[in-house]
């Protein structure tokens, strides 16, 4: 068969997303898309069409057409063979068969329809090898970044080793009122020092700055540096502080980098798996997130606290609906939610908003519904509170077995289990403690792992935990260690769905009822989960 084109079209012929396998202007396929509306016969149960050049082939997709354009020469099996692969791809990548959503995931769906047909010929594919190959997971480029990882961080111990050499030979310079040494050489006066010139009368007003404090005293230190005069005999391969402070900044930088708190700045990153990918908080809003006149974001909290030998010892979850309304002329609304949950969550609405509506009607509106919410503003106007001692609702249990090989070390067993097979955990990390400088050899481990001997702490990270790897373990043994130097374990995971069975499902104005349009996202995140 020879595949010309794959398209995702209306029922009016109007391309959302298409893809040519064979070389052809734009004018051509809009106007062979544009005619095949009027070829189909009404009334009559077809999946082909045929003109006097090309043969559609399609399959309805609730409100949209799954078309694919071949030679009238190719066989007709093959491309009802292919439509059905075709049609399956679609809803791996979307949600619904809404036309904002096809267009959202559009290059998804081009990179999928590439791995189905090359140069008009049908690749031998299913698909579970299109998802693998989209999503383009190499063993060999987690290798190679592992390598990198390594020397990268080796290469930032050096430098955090030389710039606190650096520190405390200014510090002692600056208390006999002379001038500190670059990089292991000459002292004042010295071949390749500064030429004797020291701070003058500002050595007792600017104090030399510690690592902690680089980013508050930058401008001051940049005022002394640049005073001072260029050597001509500095080597080039020695750590030089010029008049712009580079490599202060330049330092500053790689300790952010690395997770460290430099002038009170806290880094997002939690910590970084085998790949150098960092595990960033789920409760961070993605900054190219799509966002409606009217945006509601749904976010839950789990706080979980379980002993080593088991044992549900808290369970505490914690939501928030916030509101944004960013057009004034959906001002006044009011949110429709759906609550299915039976597990006896506590509800609570803002003061502001109309009780008895919700306790009706489940209607979130304000008890004034002449006055409109507040315009390009986060609004909570829902929360809702759960706790239990029932372990049954524990969404991933940890089981942490140490113990001694008679060797003066531990064998440490670690196992996962996924409690509800209908959740699908994102970005779960496992942190381990172990002793400071401590370098356990790890014998077994689904997922990655990166092992952490200066902030003493294994990471055991997994990208998705579902029903298709719903248990895994982690076995390593540890050279002088205790079984209780191993806790408390750490987890973290983030879920887009949420926890509780509730459901924004629809937003009207107070004047009409006419339904609005809106987006939500949706975020459930262990804030805090030990096992202790």
């Amino acid at each position: 068969m020879v595949l010309i084109a794959a398209a995702v079209c209306t029922k009016a012929g109007k391309a959302i997303v298409s893809r040519q396998f064979v070389e052809m202007t734009k004018a051509r396929i809009e106007g062979l898309l544009a005619a095949f509306p009027k070829l189909m016969s009404t009334g009559k149960q077809h999946t082909f069409v045929e003109t006097e050049s090309v043969r559609y082939v399609y399959q309805p997709l609730e409100k949209l057409y799954m078309l694919l354009i071949t030679t009238k020469a190719s066989n007709i099996l093959e491309d009802l063979e292919t439509l059905r692969l075709f049609s399956r791809v679609v809803p791996e990548y979307c949600r619904s068969m809404e036309e904002s959503e096809i267009v959202e995931n559009a290059f998804n769906l081009i990179f999928a329809f590439d791995e189905i047909v090359a140069l008009g010929y049908r690749e031998s594919v299913n698909l579970a090898q299109i998802r693998t190959f989209v999503e383009m997971d190499s063993h060999e480029e987690k290798v190679y970044q592992a390598v990198r990882m390594t020397q990268e961080r080796e290469a930032k111990n050096k430098m955090r080793e030389k710039a606190k050499e650096l520190q405390r030979q200014r510090m002692e310079a600056a208390k006999k009122g002379g001038v500190g040494v670059v990089g292991g050489m000459g002292s004042k006066g010295g071949p390749g020092g500064f030429g004797g010139v020291g701070f003058g009368s500002n050595a007792g007003h600017v104090p030399s700055p510690v690592v902690g404090d680089l980013a508050n005293t930058q401008s001051e230190t940049k005022t002394n540096y640049s005073s001072l005069p260029k050597s001509n005999s500095l080597s080039t391969k020695a750590m030089k502080l010029g008049g712009k402070f580079r490599d202060v900044e330049s330092f500053v930088d790689q300790l952010k980098s690395e997770g460290e708190v430099v002038g009170g700045i806290n880094s997002s990153v939690v910590g970084n798996n085998v790949g150098k990918t960092p595990i960033i908080s789920a409760k961070m809003p993605s900054p190219n997130e799509m966002m409606e006149d009217v945006h509601l974001r749904e976010e839950e909290k789990l706080h979980l606290r379980v002993g080593r030998d088991g044992g549900l010892q808290s369970f505490e979850l914690h939501g928030l609906v916030t509101l944004r309304i960013s057009n004034e002329k959906f001002g006044r609304i009011r949110v429709q939610l759906d609550n299915k949950d039976t597990r006896g969550i506590q509800l609570q609405t803002h003061p502001n908003v109309d009780k008895e509506l919700f306790k009706m009607k489940s209607l979130v509106g304000l008890k004034n519904p002449s006055k409109p919410f507040p315009l390009n503003t986060e609004v909570g106007v829902l929360k809702w509170r759960f706790q239990t001692q029932d372990e049954s609702f524990v969404p991933l249990s940890i089981n942490c077995w140490p113990s001694d090989n008679g060797q003066g070390g531990c064998d440490v067993n670690i196992e996962y289990e996924l409690e509800h097979e209908h959740m699908e955990l994102n970005d779960v990390c496992i942190t381990i403690p172990l002793p400071v400088g401590n370098t356990p050899v790890v014998k077994e481990c689904d997922g990655e792992y990166c092992v952490e001997g200066r902030k003493g702490q294994i990471l055991w990270s997994l990208p998705i935990i579902d029903a298709s790897n719903k248990s895994g373990s982690l076995e390593f043994m540890a050279p002088n260690t205790h079984p209780d130097q191993f806790f408390p374990l750490q987890v973290s995971f983030a879920y887009k769905q949420p926890y509780a069975d509730l459901k924004i499902s629809e937003v009207m104005l107070v004047e009409d009822d006419s339904p609005v349009k809106f987006s939500v996202k949706t975020v459930f995140f262990a804030e805090k989960y030990e096992i202790v």
